[in-house]
């Protein structure tokens, strides 16, 4: 498995919530104590220093060490791969056996980390005949709110969540995408710094998912700390580039997608290349010791195989300028979470 282990650091913006989520949540004055607040970019929201967890002799997760800051971490990996125990050793739900998990600064399982991180788990577990409106209130009342400022929150998260004109509907009657967004608005009820959000975009129509998107992006604007595992890969690339990549229970990178790509060297990344003269292209490339191989595609293109992509890209610029060649078109690809994912599950094999 290559060692692509980084401080994950997506934190880079801090700036006000747009006034869509300004009047959500975030304007009422809390009437319990929580110690909480908006986590700064100086500190890390989320820390797993050398954590492993065992069910009998099966490990879950691997000596993971991980830091999140305020900004979208994205979580990808196939199934099995430790995602799961990892969102659940976070969320306070497991202990790890080895090693510790603190949300700002707190250990995750005690009660004060709980008031600092909002949960959207997979699986859904409602009273199924309250209403959306009740559920969300009640969540509220759990975390300590009086009758009058857990009615203020929820009709405020609602609306945030898009949920407000149909939240008096029992939510045994809800569709997927509803109980989706039920979900978010628990989660946001008592306005975290840390939201862990288990598949937030299965089941949701592509205008949920758009509206999801852009509300996840204005909470990491506001600076709140967003993990977020998903199998919507190019949903995920839409929301973020920040990505922790875990395969049989490890971090096996961590970072920006294109510096992932970048480091994975031993990895030939595909480009497709179209010129006005393919042929002449095709023999200069071949000298070049980033490329593997070229390969013709149909009668006007060629698929090169290529290491290290940043030296291969400057050397086809001066190659291009040299040659005079005219370039018509150049695409990636595998540079996608999909790729990156298959590339360093193949590696662990």
């Amino acid at each position: 498995m290559p060692d692509l282990l980084e401080s994950a650091d997506p934190g880079r913006r801090s700036s006000t919530l747009a006034s869509s989520v300004v009047n959500g949540p975030l304007s009422v004055k809390e009437e319990v104590s929580t110690d909480g607040g908006q986590a700064t970019t100086d500190e890390a929201v989320l820390y797993f220093e050398n954590v492993s967890k065992w069910y009998g002799p099966v490990i879950g997760v691997n000596q993971v060490t991980l830091e999140l800051r305020p900004g979208i971490t994205g979580l990808v990996g196939a199934n099995g791969a430790g995602k799961s125990t990892l969102l659940r050793l976070a969320a306070g739900q497991l202990r790890p056996d080895l090693g510790s998990v603190q949300v700002c600064g707190r250990e995750a399982a005690s009660a004060a980390a709980k008031h600092r991180l909002g949960y959207c788990p997979e699986l859904d577990i409602f009273y199924e005949e309250m209403s959306g409106r009740r559920f969300v209130e009640t969540m509220a009342r759990l975390q300590g709110f009086s009758a009058s400022a857990a009615r203020c929150r929820t009709e405020q998260t609602l609306e945030l969540v898009g949920m407000a004109d149909r939240a008096n509907r029992r939510i045994a009657g809800y569709s997927k995408g509803m109980r989706q967004r039920i979900k978010l608005a628990q989660a946001l009820i008592h306005d975290p710094p840390l939201l862990i959000l288990d598949e937030p975009l299965s089941g949701i129509d592509p205008i949920g998912r758009r509206e999801s998107i852009e509300l996840f992006l204005k909470l990491a604007e506001a600076g709140k700390c967003l993990l977020v595992s998903s199998h919507e890969l190019e949903e995920l690339e839409k929301l973020t580039d920040h990505v922790a990549i875990m395969a049989y229970g490890r971090i096996a990178a961590v970072g920006p997608l294109v510096r992932i790509r970048d480091l994975l060297d031993n990895h030939p990344l595909s480009i497709l290349v179209a010129s006005d003269q393919n042929r002449k292209l095709a023999m200069a490339l071949l000298d070049l010791e980033e490329v593997v191989g070229v390969e013709i595609e149909g009668d006007d293109r060629l698929k090169v195989l290529a290491r290290q992509p940043r030296r291969f890209f400057q050397k086809l610029a001066d190659l291009v300028l040299e040659e005079h060649v005219e370039l018509r078109h150049l695409e990636t690809l595998d540079d996608s979470t999909h790729a990156i994912l298959g590339y360093l599950l193949g590696a662990g094999k």
